[in-house]
């Protein structure tokens, strides 16, 4: 007889990918677990396929926490910790989506999908909180608000979006639709009417009512069991095995070493007598051509060589010679070496970091 579900941990035998969301028990964090002293940001910092979008509103640590809502099947949430108070600015948590993962919602047309997301939240402040889509290929945006009603206790949220009718996505791998989870906004995104049906963006009516989690060092802001769906019901949370999860994150970026000097990094070979070029396959293949992700200073990588260390500070990337399933990166500092013999590249320091980037 077929196992149709594990109901303690949420498996079923069938898995639909039905959540929109890449990484939504926030289980991944491949640059790292805990960011602090953040005070401008719009990248990705800690918990994979969550931008920080920060300006001029306070000073915050972002973590990776163990804290979680009791007997959901949750291990990870995504901290925000005040550290220093600010006003006037801006914070939100943002994920971005593929087009082409998002044809099948209709945008843009009469038979447009509604959209339901739904979550697990916790704060030391109570109030007014706002989610937000924004359809990037037409800027057009919709909000609408949620209530924590009891401070420090997990509490699950359910937001439903109707379908908006104008503006189709692209069918490509770009960016078109993103998620803003506010958690602050200045009189820029707050002084017009709350933009509640799908329109034309404007910036007054983007987070009307949103609450200031910046403004005391006692605040904080977790969310786990992000979710979304089309249509108009929430589901079960849909848990991922962690290796699908992980090869979901890392199409858009991938990790290779994080200061574990003791271990290879890849094969090489000296292409001359100062340079040794490598050749890494990307599995699985990245959204598009990443870039090199580093972590620099002296002598932060070797390459071993005719039984030698051939230290250097940083790598350089062949763009011309690298696609989305393979990078070629070579040392960015001369080296001498004996062309046409072979070693391995490795790090140096346990501050190197090294890694592709192809986010969105």
């Amino acid at each position: 007889m077929p196992i149709t579900k594990i109901a303690a941990a949420g498996f079923s035998d069938a898995v639909n990918f039905r959540n929109i969301i890449i990484n939504g028990d926030m289980s991944i964090a491949q640059r790292s677990t805990s960011v602090s002293s953040l005070t401008s940001s719009n990248t990705y910092k800690t918990i994979d396929r969550y931008a920080t979008e920060l300006g001029s509103n306070g000073t915050w640590t972002q973590s990776q926490s163990t804290d979680v809502p009791t007997g959901q099947g949750f291990a990870k949430s995504l901290k925000m910790d005040c550290t220093s108070t600010g006003s006037g600015g801006y914070l939100h948590i943002t994920q971005r989506f593929e087009g082409q993962n998002l044809i099948y919602l209709n945008k843009g047309r009469s038979t447009a999908e509604s959209l339901t997301l739904s979550f697990w939240v916790k704060s030391a402040k109570t109030g007014t909180y706002i989610a937000e889509f924004r359809d990037t290929d037409n800027t057009r945006n919709i909000s609408k608000s949620y209530t924590i009603s009891s401070a420090d206790t997990w509490e699950k949220k359910t937001i439903t979006y109707p379908g908006d009718t104008s503006g189709g996505l692209s069918n490509d791998n770009g960016a078109s639709l993103e998620l803003n989870l506010w958690l602050a906004a200045g009189s820029s995104n707050t002084s017009g009417t709350l933009q509640t049906d799908w329109a034309s963006q404007v910036s007054a009516n983007r987070a009307v009512g949103q609450v200031n989690l910046g403004d005391s060092t006692s605040n904080d802001w977790y969310i786990t069991g992000l979710q979304l769906e089309a249509g108009t019901t929430a589901s079960e949370f849909e848990f991922l095995p962690v290796d699908v999860n992980l090869q979901r994150c890392k199409r858009y970026y991938q990790l290779l070493d994080d200061g574990d000097a003791t271990s290879a990094i890849t094969n090489a070979i000296s292409y001359n007598t100062t340079s040794a070029y490598a050749i890494i396959p990307l599995h699985p293949e990245m959204r598009a051509l990443p870039s090199i992700d580093q972590v620099t200073g002296v002598d932060y990588f070797n390459y071993l060589n005719v039984g030698s260390g051939k230290p250097f500070n940083s790598f350089s990337g062949s763009t011309g010679n690298s696609t989305n399933k393979f990078m070629r990166i070579n040392n960015a500092e001369n080296i001498t070496i004996t062309s046409g013999t072979s070693g391995w590249i490795k790090t140096n320091n346990t501050s190197a970091f090294l890694a592709f980037d192809a986010e969105l």
